[in-house]
């Protein structure tokens, strides 16, 4: 039920920053036309990107939370990684189409007219882009979406351009120093593309399979080493990524001489529960192992936890029957 409520708050998310972006780039790119503006023809190529980028979130929003089926027996979670790569590709694209109008302008000069309309389309724009931001924001960690969070850092980004851009139409109305909106818009592309390059490498990092960040890591090596005791005897080669929204992890569990496999898959199945209680959207893999199979040359153990770590009845206490399996 849970899935199933994440995916519709993913959906209803993705299609607010579409039907947003849409408007916003239609009057951004009227007031960009009327005013000749390239700051605001930068602004509302930076909005394109960022509708196409929407547009992808909701199809990766929707794939990926569809089940493991024959072709994709581990799910289809890596396609919102993939989302957010090809959204950090399409803001590099808009940075380098934004930097080159911006430098054309610089050398071939140009004005700025109608500059009242374009601050008041700018400053709307702003302001609905910071909330949608900000909504879109609060949903992927709702769901932990990387392609909404995504979508959520393009439409911040967008904000941040459209209030540089607002700064520089208020000073050239006042001053009348029209090189000072192509400067602005060369400042736009060197925004965007930090954050391209931001979201690509962390899209690139997940797609590589990087390991969790410390801080998990350590909850999981716990709950590991809370199992050991006379059944249990250690554990080694703990793994765990991201894929997608979700994490997966693996171990080898190594039991002591005479653990019965029933006994030792019960208790393998206590521990994969114990790992989702404090790592949730967690799948856990766990090899049986006995003690004598060891290979340390290839898995090294991992450090002995403190002596107040570690209950001194071990898993012999744990209840005869099985966690329920979620």
């Amino acid at each position: 039920m849970e899935t199933s409520d994440n995916s519709a708050v993913k959906k209803r998310a993705a299609s607010v920053a579409i039907v947003s972006n849409s408007c916003l780039i239609a009057i951004k790119l009227a007031a960009g036309i009327l005013t000749g503006s390239v700051g605001i023809l930068s602004d509302a190529i930076h909005s394109l990107m960022d509708l196409v980028a929407s547009v992808i979130s909701l199809l990766s929003v929707r794939k990926a939370d569809e089940p493991a089926d024959a072709s994709h027996r581990y799910g289809h979670e890596k396609l919102e990684d993939l989302s957010a790569g090809a959204q950090a590709i399409l803001l590099l694209i808009g940075a380098a189409f934004v930097a080159y109008e911006a430098v054309h302008r610089l050398i071939a000069g140009g004005t700025v007219g109608s500059i009242g309309i374009g601050i008041a389309v700018v400053a709307v724009a702003a302001a609905v882009n910071l909330a949608v931001s900000g909504y879109l924001r609060r949903k992927s960690r709702q769901t932990s979406s990387p392609a909404l969070d995504a979508t959520a850092a393009d439409l911040r980004t967008d904000a941040f351009v459209s209030i540089g851009v607002l700064i520089s139409l208020v000073i050239v109305k006042l001053t009348g120093v029209s090189w000072l909106d192509p400067v602005v818009g060369l400042a736009i592309g060197v925004a965007i593309s930090a954050t391209g390059v931001r979201i690509l490498n962390g899209a690139a990092r997940r797609l590589a399979d990087e390991t969790l960040p410390d801080g998990e890591l350590e909850r999981l090596q716990e709950v590991a080493h809370s199992f050991i005791g006379a059944e249990v005897v250690g554990y080694h080669d703990l793994r765990a990524r991201h894929v997608g929204n979700r994490h997966q992890v693996d171990l080898h569990l190594q039991f002591a001489d005479g653990t019965s496999l029933h006994r030792a898959h019960e208790i393998s199945h206590q521990l994969q529960d114990a790992m989702m209680e404090v790592l949730p959207e967690t799948t856990v893999l766990v090899h049986l192992e006995p003690e004598e199979r060891v290979r340390p040359d290839r898995f090294p153990q991992p450090p002995e936890p403190a002596a107040a770590d570690t209950p001194a009845s071990g898993p012999s206490q744990l209840p005869s029957e099985p966690a329920p399996r979620r």
